[in-house]
């Protein structure tokens, strides 16, 4: 009784508190965060209550404004092929998505290949940039600071549809990645963020095929250790209080509606932020995975496991639940709590005397837009060059610009850039035809060919000194229609790769049987089994789709501006037969480079240089109580300046469970000038050497030796070390 008391004394409580500057204690910043919350669910309808189940986090009659979710995987979606922000009808009849042009970046997969967390982090704080213009400008509101991104969803098996939305299949690389792009997208300013990152898919989200009612099933070592880990240092790293559930099952048990939204991310996280479902989720609870008779049963449960904003139809249901006795308001409450927070956190409960430092964003109107800056552009050219990763070089590239008379450029991604599903509109695009163009002498002639019609491409690339043979796989199957992917080879979201060959490499045959200096450039979301033209192509480049930069980064590498750096982010097999069953997702049985055995195309970690390093020596290994620092000096032995991306890996011989052969559990990208020898030091927190004991349910950092493996590739160890534990 007396709590129940306390609480219908808050609301004036908290009224005596407020100041007269605010209308509501919400509003009164000295206030700590949790009253602040406290007091709006007290003065909250019950309808309004209901409503912030929405993506919306507005609340009209208290003047919280609208603020709803964008799309933001590699750069704030508007437009696109999706049209995400809304469509419009030219003169014409024809529908075209809004004109709201944002900076776009390479697919996630690219991000993820340049191992570079610093550079990560500034593609999302661009995306937050835009997304605060677009909510604060004159005119130009869009009411949405929520960035559905990054994907922490690993990549397991290459047949994903959504490879291209991961930073790869390494638990700990995209765990990175993870924490660089949440602090970029939400700032590091102690009280505000400037957007709010939403982590997707929580959880085991990889295949396409059936995800509306399969169950991804395997245990809680492997739940912890893997596929929950990024998501875990999205939250306890990189301050992210906020995700969406996946469609699938865990064990059989649907993620919207999964105990362990609470009791594990919430209550042994600190996730006290937002939940959602995934889109349409609601219906697929009941329609597909067949778990409850009812809609209004479902939202009941939905609302229950603290799953507070629907991506679906969802207010009769849950009205419904409540006149059934299946839902109270209470539930409600503690489901929506987290919104609040974040719109707090935002700084949408301030009312007019803000001193949330974001809100200047977009206010000067003699300022180009951010995706208008110089800045934007150089940034969209950097990160593009350093996600292009050399699989293959025979003494073709760098390119000499000043020696070469014609240049052929080739193939259906050679003048095309392909925006994928999770794209915005860039301001400008520059195709790869383009970037070539831009980078050669005036004098230099570069030949077109789309494709091998009357024998063009053969005759381009015969009359040239350099043929450049682009191709890859379209990101939507070249039609917006759900769940068409008309290719075997190509995926998309709700659809499955049924191959990993590639279609033209056909192509890539006749151009080089026309001219042997010929360079494949795979434009393409995800790996291949290109053997042949690993054994017979003299260079190969790859890079992903989309970056309104693509053709002047990837003609920065292949004209020696920019010294390649970029690393696979997944295992690349030498054929599909080579990988378990798709939905076996132990990975313990041959997947990963974890796990896997036997040859491979390109291991995890690979990526060649114009320059050659040697791994000199481990310097030194020193630990305290909390971590292990490992310094080794690393030569660029070359004339020419490059980048090594330094890698760590971990094996466990004294281990009685079941380890990884290796694991890796650090890396650092460095500029090495010619000829300097660098000491690389690399820290590695000894409770990332434990592994889940599913007895004591933690983490256990086992006694004994523990070798560290540092080189250039998951395969390619140049230095072994050991530590005692």
């Amino acid at each position: 009784m007396r709590n129940k008391l306390l609480f219908l004394a808050l609301p004036l409580l908290f009224g005596l508190q407020a100041s007269a500057q605010h209308t509501q204690a919400f509003q009164d910043t000295t206030l700590t965060d949790e009253q602040r919350v406290e007091h709006l669910l007290s003065i909250l309808t019950l309808d309004e209550k209901i409503n912030l189940l929405s993506t919306d986090l507005g609340v009209p009659r208290l003047n919280i404004p609208r603020c709803g979710h964008y799309e933001g995987l590699h750069g704030l979606t508007l437009g696109g092929p999706a049209m995400w922000g809304g469509r419009q009808r030219t003169e014409d009849g024809k529908v075209v998505p809004t004109d709201c042009p944002t900076t776009i970046f390479p697919q996630s997969y690219g991000l993820g290949s340049t191992w570079d967390t610093d550079l990560v982090q500034k593609v999302a704080e661009q995306a937050a940039e835009e997304a605060r213009y677009y909510m604060q400008t004159t005119g130009n509101k869009r009411h949405a600071l929520v960035m559905r991104a990054p994907n922490a969803d690993l990549a397991r098996d290459p047949r994903w549809g959504r490879t291209e939305e991961s930073f790869g299949e390494d638990a700990f690389l995209t765990a990175q990645l993870t924490i660089a792009s949440v602090r970029g997208l939400q700032g590091n300013h102690p009280r505000y963020w400037k957007t709010a990152s939403l982590m997707k898919h929580f959880l085991a989200n990889s295949n396409e095929d059936g995800r509306d009612s399969t169950s991804s099933d395997f245990d809680t070592r492997l739940f912890h250790e893997y596929y929950a880990y990024p998501f875990y240092k999205g939250i306890t790293e990189g301050g992210s209080r906020a995700f969406m559930a996946a469609y699938n099952s865990w064990n059989g048990i649907p993620m919207s509606i999964h105990p362990c939204l609470e009791e594990i991310t919430r209550k042994q996280w600190g996730n006290n932020g937002i939940i959602c479902t995934d889109g349409g989720a609601l219906k697929l609870l009941i329609e597909a995975h067949k778990s409850f008779p009812s809609f209004a049963e479902g939202a009941a449960a939905v609302v229950k496991a603290t799953t507070g904003q629907f991506l679906d139809v969802y207010v009769p249901y849950v009205k419904e639940a409540l006149e059934k006795g299946l839902l109270t308001e209470a539930d409600i409450d503690k489901a929506i709590r987290g919104n609040i927070f974040v719109a707090l956190k935002l700084g949408l409960l301030d009312g007019d005397h803000s001193r949330n430092p974001y809100l200047s964003i977009g206010k000067d109107s003699t300022q180009a837009p951010p995706f208008m800056t110089a800045e934007a552009r150089r940034l969209a050219r950097e990160v593009t060059a350093k996600s292009v990763v050399l699989l293959k070089n025979k003494n073709l590239l760098p390119l000499d610009a000043g020696k070469l008379r014609k240049i052929a450029v080739i193939g259906p991604y050679s003048d095309k850039i392909v925006q994928d599903w999770y794209s915005g509109t860039p301001p400008y695009e520059t195709t790869i035809l383009s970037g070539i163009r831009n980078a050669v002498k005036e004098d230099t002639e570069v030949i077109h060919a789309e494709d091998n019609r009357m024998g063009q491409a053969e005759k381009a690339a015969a009359a040239a000194d350099i043929a450049i043979v682009c191709v890859g796989n379209h990101p939507y199957g070249t039609r917006a229609d759900w769940k068409f992917s008309p290719v075997p080879s190509d995926g998309r979201e709700a659809v499955d790769r049924k191959s990993l060959m590639l279609p033209d490499e056909d192509l890539v045959k006749l151009v080089l049987k026309a001219n042997p200096n010929t360079i494949l450039v795979l434009v393409s979301s995800f790996p291949y089994t290109i053997n042949w033209s690993q054994e017979h192509v003299p260079a190969i480049v790859h890079i992903t789709h989309c970056s309104q930069e693509q053709g002047n980064g990837l003609a920065d590498v292949l004209f020696g501006k920019v010294n390649p750096a970029g690393r696979t982010v997944q295992t690349w097999v030498k054929d599909i037969i080579d990988l378990p069953d798709m939905m076996d997702y132990d990975i313990r049985n041959g997947r990963t480079y974890m796990y896997h055995q036997g040859p491979v195309l390109y291991p995890f970690g690979y990526g060649l240089s114009y320059s050659d390093f040697t791994y000199e020596k481990i310097e030194s290994v020193k630990q305290d109580k909390k971590n292990i620092r490992v310094t080794v000096s690393v030569k660029n032995t070359s004339g020419r300046d490059g980048e090594e991306v330094v890698q760590l890996y971990a094996s466990y011989p004294d281990s009685k469970v079941e380890r990884p052969s290796k694991q890796l559990r650090a890396f650092k990208r460095i500029p090495i000038k010619a000829g300097e020898t660098r000491e690389v030091t690399l820290t590695v927190p000894k409770e990332e050497l434990g592994y889940w004991n599913e007895g004591k349910q933690m983490f256990v950092v086992e006694p004994g030796t523990v070798k560290l493996l540092i080189g250039a590739s998951s395969e390619d160890i140049q230095l072994e070390g050991k530590v005692k534990l």
